[in-house]
């Protein structure tokens, strides 16, 4: 069959409700792989739920630990700036250490920067009094 032969496909609007041989919807229920054909599985029946009560995690009305909560809000901010602060010094290190490994690979030599003491400053008494 040629392509010019083809007749064209049928355009369709994706927003059209569908024909009404096609509008009898049905959910089906498909089984798990290993399931036994009888039905038997061990998953519960619709409106069973699959979950066990979850009332005995929940909290009694009892009286907050205000100060417990509060200092163990302050020790997770205290590692968290701990953490932060150790990240922005372990990335300045590693520009430093990108930067002087530059200046190597580009040929040059004395990269390694030199800490040199503060200079004093000197001043110097005028020796002509201007007041």
């Amino acid at each position: 069959m040629n392509l010019r032969d083809r007749p064209a496909p049928v355009k369709t609007d994706p927003i059209a409700p569908p024909p009404p041989e096609r509008q009898s919807a049905q959910v089906l229920r498909f089984r798990p792989r290993g399931a036994p054909q009888n039905g038997g599985w061990p998953y519960p029946p619709p409106g069973e739920s699959p979950v066990a009560d979850l009332a005995k995690y929940e909290r009694g009305e009892s009286a907050d630990d205000y100060r417990h909560r509060m200092t163990m809000n302050l020790l997770t901010l205290v590692i968290a700036g701990i953490l932060i602060a150790g990240g922005v010094w372990l990335s300045n290190k590693l520009i430093e250490n990108r930067n002087l490994q530059d200046c190597f690979l580009s040929g040059r030599r004395n990269c390694a920067p030199i800490a040199l003491p503060p200079r004093p400053q000197v001043w110097i008494k005028p020796l002509i009094d201007l007041a």
